[in-house]
């Protein structure tokens, strides 16, 4: 069933084109993750898709009575709070409770944070029975173990599915095809991430190749030309049309002007020298008012050069304690000690605050009216070329001010850099770049992000908050703490059609051809009583649901609902194997 049909379809902003000529078909059981540079026109791209706003040019059809499930980058909640926003019934609780969301379900909307007011408006369209999902950015916000449940979710939905991300693991899990908006174009790549990458290098090689025979074709026409003009009369006006295109022509114009060199912050100006001594904590705690405490008795000595990932769920404390050690927020228990020669660079999840009135220009330079040659510089290596130089704020997308915002902080020469959601709103080649900077930088980083591909890349270690006031240091880093993580979260669910399938950590018992037949016959026998018995346990969960209004009660209930759903799920798969196995 086709979802949604777009033909030559077209969007652009006052100064410039965003894409053109786009077609595109999005049908039930259609995976499309859709990515490009910030202010590309992806969420413009996805506004269209959902009906929000109508394109410039071209066409756009849609299945009689098709129902969209749509999330915005910045969402608007009507008033009220969040059991009214995404509803009352057992699923929405369950939900909610997943999102971490469960303590604040009175609350009113108005007064949650921008990452609470993405988390519920994201429960809101997912409790919703929709024929297409069209989530940009669903994963900002979300810690790590969300963010998984997030993909065994879209992996479950039978419908069309096109999704924003940056998240690389999300859009290999969840996606089949890519679309890549590069220059005004679209290119759609079968596969996820990897394929993406793949079809992209083609296509950088392929445009290399090309420019190489415009070059010795226009040699030629040009050797042509010059042979004087009684040689060119004799020639006929198509041909000169045609030479001069050649000539004049040219390969298409960079998606940007050069590589992202975050190095040019320090070129020509030492960075300021990094001491032993870089942060200490010293049984540190926090808790606000008569809250729980979020952590306590923290013990850290962050050195110099250490990379330092902080993790665990949401409102753990996580940028709380970023706070704390940076200075920012005094702990309720304990004692921080920065050493003498911190520079600190500070990005956090809000970002220096910008003037929407201002232009990029004026924010680099600041007071002195005009940017210095250095400042210039840096404007081009973080991609705003003279154009978007003099674009007032207001104008850049929501991933512009987010590189904007990061610029800023690194122009700042600082030796250590604390980076608090790094990844949200930025793009994939923004984040490529400042993760390879990372690799050779120095100084000293800490990092909150629930990006699990940015962590591989940018950290050694990890504190976990446990969410209860307990941290831990787990041996082996990040990959030691994510493989055992994933050993605990239980049996995963099938992934998209097309996709590779993840196995099941429960793992249904291996077939042996070796094996007598009376030894398979009790296999069977007990997976029998297993199963009778996950069968049961299900039925009493449905029932105990459907007869509680206790929204507080039924999100265990349904988190539970859910692990022994995809327990009977295997072993009905490891009955079926092992009735193969008897009967062959």
């Amino acid at each position: 069933m086709i979802l949604v049909d777009l033909t030559d379809v077209g969007a652009r902003r006052p100064d410039r084109p965003l894409f053109e000529g786009l077609s595109l078909t999005v049908a039930s059981g259609d995976r499309l993750g859709v990515v490009g540079r910030n202010g590309g026109g992806k969420s413009t791209l996805l506004r269209v898709l959902a009906g929000e706003t109508e394109p410039d040019d071209g066409t756009v059809r849609r299945g009689r009575g098709v129902r969209v499930g749509f999330l915005s980058q910045r969402p608007v909640l009507l008033p009220g709070t969040v059991r009214a926003a995404v509803g009352t019934h057992w699923e929405a609780a369950a939900i909610l409770d997943r999102l971490g969301m469960t303590p604040l379900v009175d609350a009113d909307v108005a007064t949650l944070s921008g990452g609470q007011e993405k988390r519920v408006a994201l429960a809101r369209v997912l409790v919703a029975e929709v024929d297409l999902l069209v989530l940009d950015e669903p994963t900002n916000h979300l810690d790590l173990d969300a963010v998984r449940w997030l993909e065994d979710r879209l992996a479950r939905f039978n419908g069309g599915l096109v999704v924003v991300t940056h998240d690389r693991h999300v859009l290999d899990r969840v996606t089949t095809r890519v679309l890549e908006l590069d220059r005004g174009r679209g290119f759609v790549h079968d596969g996820g991430y990897q394929s993406y990458l793949d079809a992209r290098v083609e296509r950088a090689d392929k445009d290399a190749s090309a420019e190489a025979v415009r070059r010795n074709l226009a040699r030629v026409e040009l050797a042509w030309l010059r042979r004087g003009a009684p040689a060119r009369t004799r020639k006929s006006k198509a041909r000169i049309a045609s030479a001069t295109t050649i000539v004049e022509g040219g390969p298409p114009p960079p998606d940007r002007p050069g590589a992202l060199d975050l190095g040019a912050a320090r070129r020509g100006v030492s960075t300021p020298r990094l001491g032993d001594r870089v942060v200490v904590l010293h049984g540190v705690g926090h808790r606000y008012g008569n809250d729980p405490w979020l952590f306590a008795d923290v013990e850290l000595d962050l050195g110099p050069g250490d990379r330092l990932g902080i993790v665990g769920p949401n409102g753990s404390g996580k940028s709380t304690l970023l706070d704390v050690m940076a200075g920012r927020l005094a702990p309720a228990a304990g004692r921080v000690e920065i050493g003498p020669t911190v520079r600190l660079g500070y990005y956090d999840q809000v970002g220096r605050e910008l003037d929407p009135t201002l232009t990029v220009r004026a924010a680099v330079s600041g007071k002195a009216g005009k940017p210095s040659w250095e400042q210039a510089r840096l404007m081009e290596q973080f991609w705003f070329d003279d154009d978007a130089q003099w674009a007032p704020i207001a104008t850049l997308s929501g991933g512009e001010r987010r590189r904007l915002q990061l610029l800023l902080v690194l122009a700042d020469l600082p030796n250590v850099i604390i980076l608090d959601e790094p990844t949200n709103d930025l793009d994939l080649d923004t984040l490529r770049v400042v993760e390879d900077y990372l690799d050779g930088w120095p100084g000293s980083v800490v990092v909150v992000s629930h990006d699990r591909a940015h962590l591989e890349r940018t950290v050694d270690d990890v504190l976990v908050l446990d969410g209860h006031g307990g941290t831990s240091r787990p041996p082996g880093g990040f990959a030691a703490y994510e493989a055992t993580r994933m050993q605990r979260r239980g049996p995963k669910v099938a992934t998209p059609a097309g996709a590779p399938r993840a196995q099941p950590e429960v793992q249904a018992t291996p077939v042996k051809k070796q094996r007598s037949p009376s030894t398979v016959r009790r296999l069977i026998a007990e997976t029998e009583r297993e199963l009778t018995e996950a069968s049961g346990r299900r039925d009493d969960l449905s029932a105990e649901m459907g007869g509680s209004a206790d929204h507080l009660a039924l999100a265990p209930l349904a988190t539970e609902l859910a692990a022994v759903e995809a327990r009977v799920v295997v072993l009905e798969e490891r009955w079926l194997a092992l009735a193969d196995e008897l009967g062959g």
